[in-house]
């Protein structure tokens, strides 16, 4: 039977699916904007588009309960701070390197960087909607407001498909269902994990019967394939594509859950604890790799994006090995001292926490 450790690697494992599918959406929309042509990774991205970005919010929220009853100031330092370290980091490094230094545009870049204060900037509004997710379920945690409640008003929201103008304010609407889910309904989630590992056969049934239903919804009547947009069928009606959010993400759990069983599969769980590295840094390379492949004369759209997804995820985790080794550029990943709030602890992750 697998020891604790096993049981929380699968969270890793999870992870590095959900890293894969983030990079293979923006992979495949930029060689499509590019070609304007059509590959292998926009079917996988549509099978996908229900869960996609739902479980990765999901399972950020999975081990918020062991710092949520902390003072706001230890807690602001894990789950506030932390986020917005490493967007207000890599959103200067992209910012001027795209907009100042390639585009050789600096006032426009400067807009650019004030903007992105008060609005999620490109790829990075992950990272900063999961610090203000953060902030609002540590509010709702002392205000006391029921789990059922926060989860039927945030389902509203999400159901509601927002669209104010405000992109941090649709983003949040859309998403902040997922991200309190993996929070309040946890230790149902680690019970499936655990279901699936001991149960594989009915696991991989159940994972078959989801893939079927899945595919249905998305690639129904409505469906629509663009190079640069993918429109679902049934899947994006209101109620229906909360459903298959939360049913994918249940299924990306199971699925994590027996990939760890699989040791010629850790590279992939290796993959997902290193998650935030490749998020935060993978959209320059992934750049640098479409344009030259295309500039080469390069445009069959299958192999662009496949050389491109894999300098998108190669290259960050080279950048990572490269300073590990040197001991240069660790702010680059690892928060300084310097950016921890007074009086609260520096550079400690507590036990058991393998994917936090």
């Amino acid at each position: 039977m697998e020891n604790a450790r096993t049981r929380l690697d699968w969270v890793d494992m999870a992870k590095g699916l959900s890293i894969f599918l983030v990079v293979i959406m923006y992979c495949a929309s930029s060689v499509g904007e590019d070609t304007g042509q059509t590959g292998f990774l926009h079917w996988t991205i549509a099978f996908a588009m229900p869960f996609r970005m739902p479980e990765f919010f999901l399972l950020s929220g999975l081990f918020l309960s062991q710092v949520i009853t902390r003072p706001w100031r230890a807690y602001a330092d894990r789950r506030v701070v932390h986020y917005f370290y490493f967007y207000a980091l890599w959103a200067i490094i992209h910012i001027v390197f795209k907009e100042a230094l390639v585009g050789r545009d600096p006032l426009g870049a400067a807009g650019s960087l004030a903007w992105a204060i008060i609005s999620p900037y490109g790829v990075l509004w992950f990272i900063y909607m999961l610090g203000v997710m953060g902030l609002v379920a540590k509010f709702l945690f002392d205000t006391r407001a029921p789990h059922w409640a926060v989860l039927a008003v945030a389902a509203i929201l999400q159901m509601a498909n927002i669209h104010t103008g405000s992109y941090l304010i649709d983003q949040f609407a859309a998403y902040f269902v997922y991200f309190y889910a993996g929070y309040a309904l946890a230790p149902h989630i680690f019970k499936l994990a655990d279901w699936a590992m001991d149960h594989v056969a009915l696991a991989l049934g159940a994972l078959a019967a989801w893939a079927v239903i899945n595919a249905v919804m998305v690639f129904s009547p409505g469906f629509v394939m663009d190079p640069v947009h993918i429109h679902m069928g049934w899947g994006a009606l209101p109620g229906l594509h909360l459903i298959l959010a939360l049913a994918g993400s249940m299924a990306v759990v199971m699925s994590a859950a027996l990939l760890v069983r699989l040791p010629w599969m850790n590279w992939l769980r290796w993959m997902g604890s290193k998650s935030l590295v490749i998020y935060v840094a993978f959209v320059l390379p992934m750049g640098i790799a479409r344009i030259a492949l295309l500039r080469f004369g390069i445009e069959e759209p299958n192999l662009v994006s496949l050389v491109t997804m894999i300098a998108a995820i190669g290259a960050p985790l080279l950048l990572w090995w490269l300073v590990q080794k040197l001991g240069f550029g660790k702010f680059l990943f690892e928060r300084p001292a310097w950016a921890h709030l007074p009086g609260t602890a520096r550079g400690t992750k507590p036990a058991g926490i393998p994917a936090e």
